[in-house]
């Protein structure tokens, strides 16, 4: 929802605009709010093109510590030794021959059957996995993956080279992918899911996909994700659907070809960093996106989206929340260059962009919408900015809207 615009919703303001220091550095003339929210762009079919963004480069986001992968006990191991993979249990050979895939298959199958505590698999060594399977993973499980899993072949839905369905207490610290898979890795109702350090440098499909949609009444709990680099896609980076309790730390986004962090109706969430460098080039998708009600608890959006800061270079656009999300504070965002709105507000409720500061240079304009098929725009503060050759515009007039202390360079203020 949302991507495309809508006639602007007509209504009386509920509150004044406060603008509490606005510095005009350049003269600039006033520009013409656009005419819908969100201009339509074809769905990209493939990766984008890495470009240099010499004149606002992203700072460097630096990699989480790596613990040595593998370290301590193992109940199970995957090996690959002399081009040959042979997978044991204590001093038992389930496996041996040349496959990964079935490799670590019979790894995770030797464990307790019916264990209601963790065991742990290890994995040594680089290899192949057909992109129409799945490694799936059972409950009280720890996978870990010293090596890399590249996908070859065709992919089929609903296909990753992790799976989980249903699942509890399931551990992942190291797993790097390459090739093109349906998903990298993907969850669908389950609860206490950690993943470690996750490197994805794809060719396509979709990094990293947690949901609930088995049973949609029932969330998907306890899910954290530490340090993710994910390049590739031609689908978002990482993507959350009807998750309650979600810790991200660091997602480091190049290239894909959609969101590089999108949060669907993920409720009490808090993500340390978003850096995207052409996230969504040439549509409407953002290196950070809200959608589906994401914020939303019952009727209400009580502050329960935290995000430390949201970087972007290039791509689409560079913060995005639509279709009645909200409840979200995020505390500083450094934009530079998006081919689309480098803020946009659309139909949303009780976000606070900027409290910590920050900055927008170049490319669209800092947004603040509403389309006529929800509720208007409402309870959004947007501050401490320093906007360069930019805009702020509020197009149609929202509802209890705050705009202070934002330093403008050379960038027009069309507000209500």
């Amino acid at each position: 929802m949302g991507r495309n615009g809508a006639p602007p919703v007509l209504g009386r303001r509920a509150s004044s605009v406060t603008t509490a220091l606005l510095v005009l550095a350049t003269a600039t003339a006033t520009l013409a709010a656009p005419a819908s929210a969100d201009t339509p762009h074809p769905s990209p079919t493939g990766t984008s093109a890495g470009t240099e963004l010499a004149r606002h480069a992203a700072p460097a986001t630096e990699p989480a510590p790596r613990q040595d992968c593998g370290a301590g006990d193992t109940d199970a191991a995957a090996v690959l030794d002399a081009g040959t993979w042979r997978a044991t249990n204590g001093g038992q050979t389930v496996y041996t021959g040349p496959s990964m895939l079935e490799a670590m298959r019979a790894a995770v199958g030797s464990l307790t059957p019916g264990r209601t505590s963790t065991e742990r698999v290890v994995v040594h060594g680089s290899g192949d996995m057909p992109a129409n399977q799945s490694l799936d993973l059972p409950s009280h499980t720890t996978l870990e993956v010293c090596g890399t899993v590249n996908v070859t072949g065709t992919p089929t839905g609903d296909n990753a080279v992790v799976r989980g369905r249903g699942v509890t207490n399931v551990e992942i610290p190291h797993l790097s992918v390459t090739g093109a898979p349906w998903f990298g890795l993907f969850f669908r109702n389950g609860s206490d899911i950690h993943l470690g350090q996750i490197d994805l440098q794809l060719s396509g499909g979709l990094g990293i996909r947690i949901d609930n949609h088995a049973d949609r009444a029932v969330r998907t709990t306890g899910v954290r994700i530490d340090d993710v680099r994910v390049s590739g896609t031609n689908n978002h980076g990482v993507e959350t659907y009807g998750v309650d309790g979600l810790t991200v730390g660091t997602v480091v986004a190049r290239d894909v070809a959609y969101s590089g962090l999108l949060l669907n109706d993920t409720i009490n969430a808090t993500v340390g960093t978003v850096d995207a460098v052409n996230a969504g080039t040439g549509t409407g998708y953002a290196a950070f996106r809200m959608a589906n009600r994401n914020g939303r608890i019952g009727d209400g959006y009580p502050t329960n989206i935290h995000v430390g800061e949201v970087i972007a270079r290039g791509g689409g656009r560079g913060v995005f929340c639509v279709s009645e999300s909200g409840g979200a504070v995020i505390d500083r965002v450094d934009i530079a260059d998006t081919g689309n709105n480098a803020i946009l507000i659309e139909n949303c409720h009780n976000i606070d962009i900027a409290p910590d500061g920050g900055s927008v240079t170049g490319g669209g304009d800092i947004r603040i919408a509403a389309r006529t098929d929800f509720a208007n725009t409402s309870d959004i503060t947007l501050q401490n900015l320093t906007v360069t050759d930019s805009a702020i515009t509020e197009n149609p007039c929202g509802e209890n809207i705050t705009i202070q202390n934002n330093t403008l360079v050379n960038s027009a203020l069309n507000i209500c």
